[in-house]
């Protein structure tokens, strides 16, 4: 392929496509979550080869990756070592003080990118989970497939705030939903340059949060997962939602086939015993039949995918193809699964000018799919089963899954306003539920900064207090634990005034800043145009019509003061004249 260097505009010179390159006909897109927490995750170094061989090795071959938990460049680096001859460009991002972890890899080169920090990301008292001090925010990359203006995809991968309770009750619930608003924010923004949009990640989330609707109505994007299986699971079969559907506990099969599960599933040895992850790395071998019951497995990845819409630009349109759950198989030497999660991979395809919708009942497959198929369909039945159901269910880390009917769908049109139909707000409802939730979350803040500084001031004055004591007494012992005390006490109260004074200010002006644009999309959810059910009024038109109600009601108290001027006057004229008439009633003329 033809490059050419080209300036962004950024500062940094970048290769883009040479003119007259053809854009593909389809991308493959992949995202995976690969832990590779360093000094915590087992087995690291060798999972993570396994990674980057089985990407290189995937059928179809990945052409745009996202990944997660990819926490060192040198992790990068050696996925980038077996994959750099399918996927030659890629960025590592830079965040926070260990880094946020993402990364991206292109078949086509990255013409801009950028890392965009998430405003609300945990607590740094919460060192334990991390989530703040690695700086979690959105990758972007701007990703050149053709010479043509219009072939452009803006590509964002994301790990968002890891829910540490079950909803509602998780302490970060506004937090992830607030992350979850910004990058349906950047995602609406591209859509509205023309670009094709692309969201990868591990979202944290199940398909029923309030994070998942919000991107899905805010961005507008189309879950991939659910645009072809519109019937899969809302959450974990213990999930209230799900209960309410009155569906049987679904087995480790349906779950992978039908669900789209990625995490928490039996198959996934990360997700067993401590007693059996003992057993499996002392070389014993432990079998897991694909219908065992899987109640906790639960879609947390995502591919989000969404056209491009401008005025001025006649963007390119995709429909969503086909997608599956891959990276099954397990490690070939330890025995154990390459990741805490699976992956997630969708085909998106180029469709022809004016056409906007394709049905095939089935796909069309080639012959080696069809084969590898009836292999997988073979092994599961055989009793000589391998020592992991990885290699059974998934023959090798290039097969696929079974085969499911797909329905190609765009992206929803646009009207000829300019505004996407499916940019439709949430209902003033749930509107309210996330003022709720900040509210309530506002409310904490503030008592903890209130008992934060507080301890900061009696710190001070017990220190005060101890080193009076250290005058008065004549023993060193005495004198020594008076001192002892006074610096931790002092320690303590200095770090609890810096984060109340300093981080829960500034996590209160983001809450703020959240609340308001949350007030504002809910107004306009409230405020039909009138004569167009379907639609919403835009902040331009919005702040006009004030401005004129404004003005209006100037003219009215204008109007209403010259009118009492007028009166003023004639009574001033009228008390002239009466004096006049006085005076000279009186002989002063």
């Amino acid at each position: 392929m033809a490059v050419v260097s080209h300036n962004t505009g950024m500062g940094s010179r970048v290769k883009g496509i040479e003119g007259g390159a053809e854009a593909p006909s389809s991308i493959r897109l992949f995202t995976y979550n690969c832990w590779g927490l360093k000094y915590i995750a087992k087995h690291r170094i060798e999972r993570l080869q396994a990674i980057g061989r089985a990407i290189a090795t995937t059928v179809p071959t990945p052409e745009i990756v996202g990944l997660q938990e990819c926490w060192t460049q040198d992790d990068y680096l050696t996925i980038r070592k077996h994959t750099r001859h399918i996927l030659p460009h890629g960025k590592f991002y830079f965040s926070g003080i260990f880094g946020g972890g993402l990364a991206i890899l292109s078949k086509w080169p990255i013409v801009e990118s950028n890392m965009v920090r998430y405003p609300l990301n945990g607590r740094p008292t919460a060192f334990f989970r991390g989530d703040w001090y690695v700086g979690k925010g959105v990758a972007c990359a701007t990703i050149q497939t053709g010479s043509r203006r219009e072939d452009v995809i803006e590509v964002f991968c994301t790990h968002l705030h890891a829910p540490y309770e079950r909803e509602p009750n998780d302490s970060y619930m506004c937090h992830r939903t607030a992350q979850a608003w910004e990058i349906a924010r950047l995602m609406r923004q591209a859509i509205e340059r023309g670009h094709a949009v692309v969201g990868l990640g591990d979202f944290n989330m199940v398909p029923s949060s309030l994070a998942h609707e919000l991107i899905t109505t805010h961005a507008p994007v189309q879950d991939a997962w659910k645009a072809l299986h519109p019937e899969s699971s809302l959450g974990a079969a213990s999930h209230p939602l799900e209960k309410e559907r009155r569906k049987e506990i679904p087995n480790a099969r349906y779950n992978l086939q039908e669900n789209g599960a990625t995490c928490d599933s039996v198959l996934n040895t990360w997700r067993w015993s401590k007693q059996q992850q003992k057993q499996l790395f002392k070389g014993e071998e432990i079998l897991v039949d694909p219908t065992t019951p899987d109640p906790r497995a639960k879609r947390l990845d995502y591919i989000f995918f969404g056209n491009g819409f401008s005025e001025t630009l006649c963007s390119t349109q995709w429909a969503i193809d086909n997608a599956r759950v891959g990276m099954t198989h397990r490690h070939p030497d330890l025995n154990c699964s390459l990741s805490d999660h699976f992956s997630v991979e969708a085909t998106i395809v180029r469709l022809p000018r004016g056409l906007t919708t394709i049905h095939h009942d089935q796909p069309k497959r080639s012959s080696t799919h069809e084969q590898t198929t009836a292999g997988a369909l073979q092994t599961l039945t055989n009793s000589s089963l391998h020592p992991t159901l990885y290699t059974s269910y998934n023959p090798s880390p290039t097969s696929s899954l079974l085969p499911v009917p797909v329905t190609r769908t765009p992206s929803p049109q646009w009207p000829s306003t300019g505004l996407p139909i499916s940019l439709a707000h949430l209902s003033p409802s749930r509107y309210d539920e996330i003022l709720t939730l900040i509210s309530t979350y506002m409310a904490r803040e503030y008592r903890q900064r209130r008992l934060r500084l507080g301890h900061f001031l009696l710190s001070i004055a017990v220190s005060i207090i101890c080193f009076i004591g250290i005058w008065w007494t004549n023993r060193a012992g005495w004198s020594f634990l008076l001192v002892f005390v006074s610096t931790i006490n002092f320690g303590g109260g200095v770090i609890d005034g810096l984060i109340g004074g300093l981080f829960v200010g500034s996590e209160i002006r983001a809450l703020k800043e959240f609340q308001w644009e949350i007030c504002q999309a809910k107004g306009m959810a409230e405020e039909p145009i009138s004569g167009d059910s379907g639609a919403v009024r835009s902040n331009g038109e919005r702040e006009r019509e004030e401005i004129k109600g404004i003005r209006a009601k100037g003219l009215e108290e204008e109007n209403k003061s010259v009118e009492t001027e007028k009166e003023l006057w004639e009574k001033v004229r009228g008390s002239e004249e009466y004096l006049g008439k006085e005076n000279v009633r009186r002989g002063f003329r």
